[in-house]
């Protein structure tokens, strides 16, 4: 296998391994691998993908394996955010002329934007019936994480699922290669994985204060083994990782059922099928040790396994299988990646530079998504190009609707 990437050296840390040959990475997130990779606790080396950016508390973009230590802030906030992708009978010609109908028929199906939500503690009994069967599924171990954490227990849990959110969260209709449609989504754990991730942030740094912890940033606060918190920061972060998961589960559905009532003709869904995190934590084995690997802004891709990269609104996206490679800890990119700020995005980029870039797409064309705007993000041919190492593709999909939150 073709050495792809490009190694730097870290005095006084493990080297960071980038995939980013053909794509710009910006002074800062290369300052923050750096941090990264001077922790004592990190493994063998630190891999960043090739849609690496700056990011809160952790690089986006990067795959940091531990040695008996977890860090909260590099798994993030929106924790167990993802993807899912669902391939339908439908074809190209089966679809509308008009998509308006389809974009706002979905729009409807699936709450998204700022959406404020119910603290009233019955919300479960008066959920509509797809939550209230997900929400069982999850339940029994929000309980007794609530035991623990009574705070958690005020969050909208019950009343995000099945919610998209807002930010780069989306909701797609696509054409694939061959004209058959998909639908795809992104979203994540919501306002009690942001609580969850939040408040164990806070805690690993007040134990680093405590114990007097010296760290390159102090967003790098990390849970060892045994450590007070790192057995229930474990338990609750499975735990919004199984809500993310089971989220876009109630979404797709619901964005099925949805297109059902404006396209007029039978058809399958999940001919094909994919959910996958691209925030998250989970223990592997790699180079001969157990790890905890936090793929923050990077997707699994062991030998075989399907992903998904998806590109910006008006941009290319792709199913991928996985190569395994090693040096990656057999991971890939989640993404293009942003190559400016929402801030810049909006100064920079008009109205009609938005519209024209995303021509033919079903989209949301105002001000308020400037920042989403493709043009702020990362080409995505040359994402690709540098992590053909990594990943094969087997699907590639162009939108034909967007839906943001």
């Amino acid at each position: 296998m073709d050495k792809n990437y490009i190694e730097e050296e870290v005095p006084g840390g493990v080297p960071v391994k980038m995939w980013t040959r053909g794509v710009p990475v910006e002074d800062e997130a290369k300052r923050q691998l750096t941090n990264a990779a001077r922790l004592p606790i990190v493994f063998k080396h630190i891999a960043a993908m090739p849609d690496v950016h700056f990011g809160i508390g952790a690089t986006v973009g990067s795959v940091i394996p531990t040695l008996k230590a977890i860090i909260p802030a590099a798994v993030g906030v929106d924790i167990g955010c993802g993807m899912m992708a669902a391939k339908t009978t439908l074809r190209a010609e089966d679809l509308p002329d008009n998509l308006a109908p389809l974009r706002s028929a979905i729009e409807r199906a699936v709450p998204h934007g700022r959406q404020p939500g119910s603290r009233d503690p019955g919300a479960w009994q008066k959920a509509p019936g797809s939550v209230n069967t997900a929400w069982a599924q999850l339940e029994p171990e929000f309980t007794e994480l609530c035991r623990d954490y009574p705070k958690i227990a005020k969050t909208n849990h019950i009343q995000h699922l099945g919610t998209l959110g807002s930010g780069n969260h989306f909701i797609e209709v696509c054409l694939d290669e061959a004209g058959f449609v998909w639908f795809m989504l992104h979203s994540g754990s919501r306002g009690v994985g942001n609580f969850i991730g939040t408040m164990f942030i806070e805690l690993a740094k007040q134990d680093a204060m405590r114990n007097n912890v010296h760290l390159p940033d102090r967003d790098l606060a990390y849970f060892e083994e045994g450590a007070r918190y790192f057995g229930d920061y474990v338990r609750a972060v499975g735990w919004a990782q199984k809500f993310a998961a089971i989220n876009r589960e109630v979404m797709m559905k619901r964005v099925i059922e949805a297109a059902k009532t404006v396209i007029h003709k039978n058809f399958q869904s999940h001919t094909e099928a994919v959910n996958c995190h691209h925030n998250y934590v989970q223990k592997e084995h790699h180079f001969g040790e157990d790890v905890y690997v936090t793929r923050k802004g990077a997707v699994s891709a062991k030998t075989g396994q399907l992903g998904i990269i998806p590109g910006s609104m008006g941009a290319r996206s792709y199913i991928v299988r996985g190569k395994g490679n090693a040096e990656s800890f057999e991971s890939c990119s989640h993404g293009a990646g942003r190559v400016m700020s929402r801030g810049e995005a909006k100064r920079r980029f008009t109205l009609a530079d938005h519209r024209a870039a995303t021509e033919g797409v079903e989209c949301r064309k105002d001000k308020d998504v400037i920042d989403e705007t493709p043009a702020a993000y990362k080409d995505i041919d040359a994402v690709m190009e540098a992590q053909r190492d990594l990943v094969d593709v087997v699907h590639t999909l162009k939108q034909v609707v967007c839906v943001k939150g």
